[in-house]
């Protein structure tokens, strides 16, 4: 019983993480703002850059 609850209860939060991400406004949004100084930067994967 008890691995039950921890498999959905771990399951759950990751379905509820991965839907909040995808439901972001900014998430496809080339006129989306800079990021901050500090803010890390990450590359999308897969994705050539234009004029590399």
């Amino acid at each position: 019983m008890i691995d039950n609850f921890a498999l959905a209860l771990s399951h759950g939060l990751m379905l509820l993480a991965a839907w909040r991400l995808l439901r972001r406004p900014d998430l496809d949004d080339s006129a989306a703002p800079p990021p901050s100084p500090g803010e890390t930067v990450r590359k999308p994967f897969g994705r050539p850059r234009a004029g590399a």
